[in-house]
């Protein structure tokens, strides 16, 4: 990452978090800097969202993404709500354009974590704040900038690195690939072919390559992922939603298990991810994830740094 990429922070505020699609390199490094900034040095980020309040809209279970998000905008002075569904008028039916339109009149940010990313955008569409994804079933935007910052941390760079992905084509297989080829990565996905990536996402990540110099590529052999890999990431079989194709997919993944055996053809200095909850012995093998190739809780605790930084973007 270019250390004189100089953005103002004012040409982010007010904007969604939908996608990274939405945002330039430029702006992806300007986040990237900012949550290193953070993290480096904490008592700067003292105050920076006083009195600002997010509320946190959760279908699904959490565990990093709502601590991370509490915590950090606890840490920076301000306030946030958990919102389940079931204790708010959209779990009885309350249209969304309502929902959005009277939290944005009490609340600086939302944040949205569903299995439906169409509900999302809708809620952006309606909402006078701005809208940020923290999971849908098509991307992970948030969790694609702390993998980001990780492998900066321990790489220093990250264009014209290898980052080989082993699994489902899911969300954070998206994700992975758009934010790859912002930063001028080679991305690799092996996946069989019934569990690819959605094909219109990759080409539309393909014509971002075209003009930062990334390489995309698919492949139903893990091996040649694997390949003189920088960084090897993996998540698991069935995300949730998917967790009635568990035995299926527990078939057709089988050969996509990052073991030992798979990354002895990785670089020597490989760094191994995983987005977590991870299920030892299914994607990937306890020898990898808790070897001294994995930095997977660097990954976890650098979800609190990249949505500071995220946050202070957009509202601070």
């Amino acid at each position: 990452m270019s250390q004189t990429t100089e953005i103002s922070a004012h040409t982010l505020t007010g904007r969604d978090f939908l996608t990274l699609f939405d945002y330039t390199p430029d702006e992806i490094k300007q986040l990237l800097q900012s949550a290193k900034s953070y993290k480096e040095n904490p008592e700067t980020k003292k105050g920076v969202l006083a009195d600002k309040s997010l509320g946190m809209i959760f279908e699904n279970s959490s565990t990093r993404t709502r601590v991370s998000f509490e915590v950090g905008l606890t840490q920076m002075g301000g306030h946030a709500l958990f919102l389940s569904p079931r204790d708010l008028q959209i779990g009885r039916g309350e249209p969304v354009r309502d929902t959005a339109q009277v939290l944005s009149r009490y609340l600086d940010a939302i944040m949205i974590r569903t299995n439906s990313h169409e509900l999302v955008e809708e809620f952006a569409h309606y909402a006078t704040v701005p809208v940020i994804n923290a999971l849908t079933d098509a991307y992970h935007p948030c969790q694609a900038v702390a993998d980001l910052l990780t492998i900066l941390e321990h790489k220093q760079t990250l264009a014209g690195l290898k980052l080989a992905y082993f699994g489902d084509g899911n969300n954070v297989a998206h994700s992975l690939l758009v934010a790859g080829a912002k930063m001028g990565m080679h991305v690799v996905l092996a996946t069989p072919d019934e569990h690819k990536a959605d094909q219109e996402i990759v080409a539309r990540v393909r014509e971002i390559a075209k003009q930062t110099g990334a390489i995309i590529e698919e492949t139903n052999d893990p091996a040649a992922a694997a390949k003189e890999a920088d960084v090897i990431y993996t998540d698991v079989w069935a995300s949730m939603g998917f967790e009635a194709e568990q035995t299926t997919r527990e078939q057709s993944l089988a050969k996509y298990q990052v073991n030992e055996a798979l990354l002895t053809s990785a670089k020597e200095d490989y760094m191994f991810l995983h987005c977590l909850p991870a299920h030892r012995g299914e994607e990937v093998t306890s020898g990898v994830i808790d070897g001294k190739h994995s930095f997977v809780y660097d990954q976890a605790e650098n979800r609190l740094h990249a949505q500071q930084a995220i946050l202070a973007a957009l509202i601070g």
